[in-house]
């Protein structure tokens, strides 16, 4: 597998002032970003670093870096937070008008965390019905199904596997597919596809160009389902609109579809079982009590908060947010794993997993507003039919390396390891 990592900053400053090239320098070659700038990705371990608590605790919206008179800004409270991304008149997501001939020549980012309304409002509107608790009960039986296959690969495999890619990368990726209703025979091209767009190592380019390979897949499918269309996502969005929508529009719903919903759910159940590995009593809870399931996955979701930040917001006019002055042109980053660790709005302990407390722990790990992730309850179908299986299954497996060997996935907006060998049976 390879790895799949994405330097945040390096790709904000490259695209913002790609179009303010002067005296001959091309922007768009920046590779290196000072370590402060790159602090609401890092970690340690499973936790951010501590740096990110003390810039909330002094000021929640911080000024993190300034680039040739941008300035780049980091919102690290749950409130305000909140408030960045749910205003639709001081911000916006479209980056294609920074981008210019190089975002055409890299395949057009698009997508619905790229656009506003009310392009953003007719796009999501064919999206939403597929993702309604309705619709998505159809996937059920295949969740289950899926699951319970890979139990038997990792059986079959045991009795030490990685359980990144035999259960936790496989699980989503099949689904995923399911979901599109892709052809079982061009899975295979899919995957190594979407296990590209995530690296970097050839640099920016590189990462625009495997995105936008993997977009012209999904178009690609997309025209394959026009005439026969199939009983997955794309399909049904032939059938109700057929040519209102072009076959570059779906097959980038599809790729949002994608993005969204593979990568963050791989990693949250890969990290999530690493946490009920050392957590005996929860773990033991989860096998015995089916009622404890739903606890369990919001606090998983708000502890990991995989996705480290929001899609950057870009100020379209000057204003205050919270006591600090924002200048049209600015870019505001949502911490969003700071964000859900505010003792300010949730209570004590946050730094902590802990399914066990007595009141409700707010998170906006999928978002908030118009830009929440349209996936959220496919993920926490997946993560509640994926955890009670996999320890009662496997109740007494254990990492097979000492912690600090896992590859961790550095400066990385999806955290998440690279692979994580297991011990079945203790």
């Amino acid at each position: 597998m390879r790895k799949m990592t994405t330097d945040l900053l390096t790709w904000v400053a490259q695209r913002t002032v790609l179009r303010s090239q002067k005296d001959g320098i091309d922007l768009s070659k920046l590779t290196f970003v000072p370590n402060r700038w790159l602090m609401p990705l890092r970690r340690e371990g499973l936790d951010p670093v501590p740096a990110l608590a003390r810039a909330r605790a002094e000021a929640p919206v911080k000024r993190l870096a300034s680039l040739f008179g941008m300035n780049i800004w980091l919102v690290t409270g749950y409130a305000e937070a909140q408030a960045v991304l749910a205003d639709r008149t001081s911000y916006s997501n479209d980056i294609r008008p920074l981008v210019g001939e190089v975002g055409a020549a890299d395949g057009d980012i698009g997508g619905l965390g790229f656009t506003d309304p009310p392009e953003h409002t007719r796009l999501r509107k064919l999206l939403t019905p597929e993702f309604t608790m309705r619709r998505l009960a159809r996937l059920t039986p295949k969740i289950d199904e899926i699951i319970e296959r890979q139990l038997e690969v990792m059986e079959a495999k045991g009795p030490e596997v990685d359980l990144m890619a035999d259960f936790a990368f496989a699980v989503p990726f099949l689904v995923i597919c399911e979901l599109l209703g892709l052809p079982d025979e061009s899975r295979e091209e899919f995957f190594a596809l979407g296990s590209a767009r995530f690296d970097v190592s050839g640099g920016g380019a590189a990462s625009f160009g495997a995105i936008s390979e993997s977009r012209t897949f999904l178009m690609n499918a997309t025209k394959a389902q026009r005439d026969a269309p199939g009983d997955g996502l794309i399909g049904k969005i032939i059938e109700e609109v057929g040519d209102e929508i072009s076959d570059y529009d779906l097959g980038g719903l599809a790729d949002g579809a994608f993005t969204g919903g593979h990568e963050t759910t791989a990693s949250t159940i890969a990290l999530g079982a690493m946490v009920l590995m050392n957590d005996h009593e929860t773990r033991r809870r989860l096998i015995t009590d089916d009622t404890f399931v739903d606890p369990v996955v919001e606090e998983m979701l708000r502890y990991l908060t995989v996705v480290q930040v929001a899609f950057p917001r870009f100020a379209k006019v000057d204003h205050q947010l919270f006591g600090q002055q924002i200048a049209k042109g600015d870019v505001v980053v949502c911490s969003l794993s700071g964000a859900n660790r505010d003792h300010r709005t949730s209570g004590p302990d946050l730094e902590h997993f802990n399914p066990h407390r007595d009141w409700p722990v707010s998170h906006i790990t999928f978002g908030y507003g118009f830009h929440r992730c349209v996936g959220a309850e496919l993920a926490r179908m997946e993560l509640r039919a994926a955890y009670p299986r996999l320890f009662r299954r496997f109740p007494d497996m254990t990492l097979a390396v000492d912690p600090s060997e896992l590859a961790f996935r550095q400066r990385s907006i999806v955290y998440g390891v690279d692979a994580m060998p297991v011990r079945l049976y203790g």
